[in-house]
């Protein structure tokens, strides 16, 4: 399978530290690679409703058409590699990018999908900017995205982080576009849980 990665941006405002990171990355893969960026805020998604136990309607959802929440599922069930690209907002992800996560759990109802086993084996990334120089405030997101990865599961290449606040700090960032040069190069394992015994 050709690999085909899917950028998913969560900022809340556009050409933000995030994606830039994100896109020094991306200048990095190879020409036959496909990229495809989808910003959240360009099509966004409602408020996630759990319909998993509500005894007035079906356990199932319909697979959805024609809106934001298809070409999102459709854009995610093409990628070979997911790569979620948030700024650290109270220390975990953004809300635009937590929601869309969330409407992971609604398309694993949709058994014609096999949500679980088409992403199963893939790979889930991470690229954020955070304020602080201390990286370990980034820890919630960091398992966030692991976890979820562990789930399926998924490979899961780490996060990319870099540090900048205010629009293009991170270009000052020297380590963090060292790191991106080769961020998408290594051949990341399955995620599992820390609590998995080996």
């Amino acid at each position: 399978m050709t690999r085909n990665f899917l950028f998913v941006l969560g900022s809340a405002r556009p050409g933000g530290n995030s994606e830039t990171l994100a896109r020094k990355a991306a200048e990095q893969l190879p020409s036959g690679v496909g990229q495809r960026w989808l910003n959240l805020a360009e099509y966004p998604l409602p408020d996630f409703e759990d319909l998993r136990h509500d005894g007035e309607r079906p356990r199932a959802r319909p697979r959805p058409a024609g809106d934001n929440e298809a070409l999102l599922l459709d854009a995610t069930l093409d990628a070979t590699d997911v790569v979620i690209v948030s700024p650290l907002y109270w220390y975990s992800l953004s809300a635009t990018t937590k929601r869309y996560l969330d409407y992971w759990d609604a398309w694993l109802e949709v058994p014609e999908l096999d949500f679980k086993d088409t992403l199963k084996g893939r790979t889930l990334w991470g690229v954020t900017a955070l304020a602080h120089t201390e990286e370990e405030v980034a820890a919630p997101l960091i398992g966030t995205l692991n976890h979820t990865a562990a789930f399926f599961p998924m490979h899961f290449g780490g996060v990319l982080l870099g540090n900048g606040s205010r629009p293009g700090n991170v270009l000052d960032d020297t380590e963090a576009l060292s790191r991106a040069k080769t961020f998408f190069a290594q051949e990341p394992p399955l995620a599992r849980y820390p609590y998995d015994k080996a």
